[in-house]
Parts: structure tokens; sequence; C-alpha cells
């Protein structure tokens, strides 16, 4: 198995993720650098829009990786995340040969010729296994599935290989850098959490999302940023359906610019409010409040 060096120190995580728009904290970095000295996947859990997708991206990015992403949802199930034969195909094959199951001899040298590599469809998980450059497999929302999913993915964390019945166990030829993502919709089994380091990702303080603005939007004024971050920060005190996530903060500041805003007043906010909350029902609610505490 070929080795990777991901990174060569936490320093090192760090510099290269913020080189590649990533901003990490000391844990950040210190994890993300672990995840690749250890071989070890790294299970990323905290509300939505805090970044968690976009660190694999990040290191992707950093370390010239190539990404698989196997995006997960409710349903999933193992011909999408792993693997499934071209059934169309393989019956083409059959056709082809003119065999049946009458004729025994024809029909098992027909059978091991269908279940061979040609007709054999790779999905994200085989496919990351399978790849022999450096790869980060971004396994995203995985709290999204059923729980039966999560054996499907116990071998590739535990063993990083992928078993066959047709065509046997097929391992990595170099490991992936594995990311597994988790809005703790609902509790991940305890056989995944203890294949994977664990870092758990919150919005951050109101000093340092400002530096991710304005390292994503440089042409805000200072000022303006301040302003900015400050409401949303007192948006995410809220009870609201969905608080904004650092996204819709950038999203907000490159509103902002484009509009030409220099002060973000109440008819302001009213204005581009539907860039951070997507429901009416916390627009009504922040309007109110951000009145009330001005």
């Amino acid at each position: 198995m070929t080795a990777t060096t991901w990174f060569a120190s936490p320093d090192d995580a760090a510099r290269r993720l913020h080189d590649a728009g990533y901003l990490p904290d000391a844990a950040t970095a210190t994890t993300a650098f672990l995840a690749g000295a250890l071989e070890k996947p790294l299970l990323l859990e905290g509300p939505a829009g805090v970044g968690k997708t976009e660190l694999a991206k990040a290191v992707a990015r950093a370390t010239g990786a190539d990404l698989v992403r196997l995006q997960c949802y409710e349903g999933l199930d193992e011909a999408r995340a792993l693997y499934e034969w071209n059934y169309k195909k393989q019956l083409l094959r059959i056709q082809a040969t003119g065999t049946g199951s009458g004729d025994q001899a024809a029909w098992a040298d027909t059978h091991d010729d269908i279940f061979a590599e040609e007709f054999l469809l790779s999905r994200p998980l085989l496919t990351a296994i399978r790849r022999e450059e450096p790869t980060v497999l971004l396994i995203d929302e995985v709290d999204k599935t059923d729980i039966e999913v999560e054996g499907l993915l116990l071998e590739v964390l535990s063993d990083f290989q992928v078993t066959i019945p047709e065509l046997g166990t097929v391992s990595a030829v170099r490991r992936p850098f594995v990311v597994l993502t988790s809005n703790a919709s609902r509790e991940l089994s305890e056989a995944v959490k203890r294949r994977c380091l664990y870092l758990h990702l919150d919005y951050p303080d109101v000093e340092r999302e400002r530096e991710i603005v304005a390292a994503q939007v440089g042409d805000l004024d200072d000022r303006i940023t301040g302003q900015l971050v400050a409401t949303v920060a007192r948006l995410r005190e809220l009870e609201l359906k969905k608080a904004p996530s650092i996204a819709e903060s950038i999203d907000w500041a490159r509103t902002l610019v484009a509009l030409e805003i220099r002060d973000l007043d109440d008819a302001a906010i009213a204005a581009t409010l539907g860039v951070i909350l997507k429901h009416a029902s916390d627009q009504e609610r922040a309007v109110k409040e951000l009145r009330l505490a001005r």
C-alpha cells in the first residue's frame, strides 16, 4: 500500500488550509493533520453550515487531491454507495452467447464472464478505494441515512477495502483521506465512531467570523463587516427554524457589496434578510427582535 503524507504537522495543516481559503482553528488543524498521519477517518459533527463539508474540500485543494463525494440521504443503499452490476449489459451478453440455464456447462462459463470487471458500475466508496491518486473521500451528512447503511461503511472505515462476492476483496492501493460529516440529527453507532477521529465544529465567535468574512469578501468595509457579523451572532441566539450559516454570512457580505450598501441599518437588513433567513417566520421574528435590540 502506498503511503501519502497529507500534512507535515498541525502548523503545516493550518497554513495550507488557510492558503486554500479555509481558516481553521488550532483544534481543526491538529485533527486534520492527525487524520492524515494516522490514516484514520475523520468524523465532523455540528450544526449545518459551520464548514464541515468545506473542510473536506479544503483538504483536497490544499493537498492537490481529487474529491470523491458520497452525498447521503434517506433510502441510500449498497447500489448507490458501493457498486452495482450493469444488468442491461449482462443481459445483452447472455443473449449474445445464446446460452440458457438448460446448458449447465455453457451457463457456468457465461455466469463467470458476466460477473467481470467490465460489467461493474463503481459507486463513490469503491471508486475512492480503487484510486491510485491521492483522494479525499467525503461521506456527507451520514446521519441522514438509515442506520443499516452504517454497516456498509465499516469495512471501508476500518480496513479500507470493499468485498465484492463475485470478484473478491478490493483493498486500497493508496488510502484516501476520509471525512464523514453529520448534522447530529440522529446518534451515529458506536461502531462507526470507534473507527474515526472526532471533531465537533460549531459556529465561530464574532472575531473569527469577521476574519472569515473579510478573507472571502475583501471589498466589504471593516465597519459594515463588524455590523454584519454582530447581527448574524444575534440572529443565532434567536429560536429560528434555521440559523444563518457561515456560507450565508459570506453571501450576505457579497450582497451588501453588490448593492453598495454602506450601513447595515433596519432598512438594509429588511431588504436583504432573505439572503440569510429562508423561512418567513424567521424573517418576521428577526426584524422584530433586531429592532427591539437597537
